[in-house]
């Protein structure tokens, strides 16, 4: 399954969001001065096992690098999917 290829910050839910049709994943987010803190990264059922969010973490972790900001994963997943992809170790804090 494919998303739209961009996540958008939803400031009334404090949240990062990527749409898979008419489902989303998204991810609960705190931010400071340089530093995104992932809380918790959510995939509605009938997306789980399909890669939607892994994509979407490649896209989030694309938007943490263009902000020039470091990631700390306070979600399982996250912390998991990070570990898991290497190239992305750099943004890590």
């Amino acid at each position: 399954m494919t998303g739209n290829d961009h996540v958008t910050y939803n400031v009334a839910e404090k949240r990062y969001e990527m749409p898979f049709g008419h489902l989303t994943v998204y991810a609960n987010v705190r931010k400071d001065t340089n530093r995104l803190y992932i809380d918790y990264v959510f995939a509605p059922p009938e997306l789980r096992g399909t890669g939607a969010a892994g994509q979407f973490m490649m896209k989030l972790m694309d938007v943490v690098r263009t902000e020039n900001l470091k990631v700390v994963p306070i979600c399982g997943y996250a912390a998991s999917w990070l570990r898991r992809h290497s190239d992305y170790h750099d943004l890590v804090t």
